[in-house]
């Protein structure tokens, strides 16, 4: 289980990070090659142009009344994943999350997704793979 989390992490981790976060790459004195937003002194880090991965037309029911419906795929070790709810919880998004190991509903919903990584955002009937605010919004207020 923690190997799958840790795979889960590092191969999709572009994927699920916001190009605004100032993720950067370099390499260590043995040669290993790292990934992250706080590089050592010592390094002569590169700045990653990250793009989030967004689908259009996932098949959701329209919500009733005004707002649209926000559904999120989570995983309880995902910080990207609490970092959309609490972006939800501050600007008042009512939501309904499903943990994909966790929630029986969220394995087969994730599995019928394709997922590969997590959070997974529906907005309506469009689908954020990882979490931008910006993007967010565009999908939230677009709808």
């Amino acid at each position: 289980m923690m190997l799958s989390r840790l795979l889960l992490t590092t191969l999709f981790l572009p994927a699920i990070l916001d190009a605004d976060t100032g993720i950067f790459t370099w390499t260590d004195a043995r040669g290993g090659t790292h990934f992250g937003d706080r590089p050592p002194a010592d390094t002569n880090p590169k700045a990653l142009d990250l793009k989030i991965n967004t689908i259009e037309g996932a098949t959701l029911n329209p919500p009733m009344g005004g707002e649209p419906q926000v559904t999120i795929y989570t995983a309880a070790w995902c910080g990207v994943c609490r970092e959309a709810k609490r972006y939800f919880r501050n600007e008042g998004v009512t939501y309904r999350e499903y943990d994909v190991e966790k929630s029986p509903k969220g394995r087969r919903d994730y599995a019928r997704l394709h997922g590969t990584g997590v959070p997974i955002i529906l907005v309506g009937e469009q689908r954020m793979n990882g979490f931008s605010s910006k993007r967010f919004e565009s999908l939230y207020q677009t709808r």
